[in-house]
């Protein structure tokens, strides 16, 4: 009987260790591969599942245009939402570092100033045109999420959320760092490790 005991509490203790291992091994092999992607798309904004009635008759598409309603919230509660959302996605919130800031405050004027997103062009541009700020892109892996045209901080991460570009900011455990910075709909996110 104590032989048994033996047999069942050892093969318990070697398949726990090949179950660890084998997870060991997928989380560094996934996390290397997620570290080497760029994710960089733009979101067009969600629309919800028309009705029958408007199936019919479809109304005109939404555009990425912000909109003329007064917007009451900005990037400390989009901020708080991405980080909530990490939390309930049970990954780590995001902490702040002011060098991110930096960049997300310069992405944001420039496209509040073009009145659109742009790609992530002025993004990629960064080190080239700001050789001030190149140390940051050379310090972090750095990526950029941006996002125009939703009411609420709400409706801004469940479509950064739904999109499989921009998922990784709200359910990625790579991301260590970030900041975001929101005004009249625009939003930009800059994370990194």
């Amino acid at each position: 009987m104590l032989n048994k005991i033996i047999r069942v509490f050892c093969f318990s203790v070697l398949s726990s260790c090949i179950l660890y291992a084998t997870y060991f091994v997928s989380y560094n092999l996934g996390f290397s591969e997620g570290q080497k992607a760029q994710l960089y798309l733009e979101i067009p904004k969600i629309s919800s599942i028309p009705t029958p009635e408007e199936s019919e008759n479809p109304k005109p598409k939404a555009t990425n245009a912000p909109t003329s309603k007064k917007i009451s919230w900005g990037g400390p509660e989009l901020w708080e939402e991405v980080n909530s959302r990490r939390i309930q996605n049970g990954v780590n919130p995001l902490g702040k570092k002011d060098e991110l800031c930096t960049i997300a405050a310069i992405r944001l004027n420039e496209l509040r100033d073009l009145g659109k997103l742009d790609a992530h062009e002025g993004f990629s541009q960064m080190p080239e045109k700001r050789p001030d700020l190149k140390w940051i892109f050379e310090k972090y892996n750095l990526a950029e999420f941006l996002i125009v045209g939703y009411d609420t901080p709400k409706e801004t991460v469940d479509a950064w959320e739904h999109t499989l570009g921009h998922k990784s900011l709200v359910a990625g455990g790579e991301w260590s760092w970030g900041c975001v910075y929101s005004q009249d709909t625009f939003g930009v996110a800059i994370t990194a490790y």
